[in-house]
């Protein structure tokens, strides 16, 4: 394809939103950020608004889910330490309950999804 073609292609697919836009992958460790945890929060009744608040503020979440089941939200979070991490979930503990996993291994990375075969109109 020619780069006018594609550029037009792309812009298409952004008015579209199919592309919302773009990002870089950072690893977190090589920042300082080794320990990597996804903590899921059951918070009380009145609390929901504040711990999706809380998470959007804290510079070491990296993403927050609201999900169904007994849970309602999930937390990713980067941390330099165990401690500086049982420092964050103090934080959210707050307002709810915490079940933590802590990421030991990542088999599949993050990526972009896969688009052969669908419709991009």
């Amino acid at each position: 394809m020619s780069p006018p073609a594609v550029t037009e292609r792309v812009q298409r697919l952004e008015r579209a939103g199919v592309i919302t836009g773009y990002r870089v992958d950072v690893d977190p460790a090589a920042l300082g950020l080794p320990v990597t945890a996804f903590v899921r929060v059951r918070p009380a009744p009145p609390q929901l608004p504040k711990v999706a608040e809380l998470a959007a503020k804290l510079p070491e979440v990296t993403e927050c889910h609201r999900i169904s089941g007994e849970d309602c939200l999930l937390v990713k979070v980067h941390a330099a330490s165990v401690e500086d991490l049982e420092t964050t979930l103090d934080k959210f503990l707050l307002h709810g309950q915490t079940v933590t996993s802590i990421v030991v291994a990542t088999p599949v990375p993050p990526r972009p999804l896969a688009v052969e075969g669908r419709s991009t109109r």
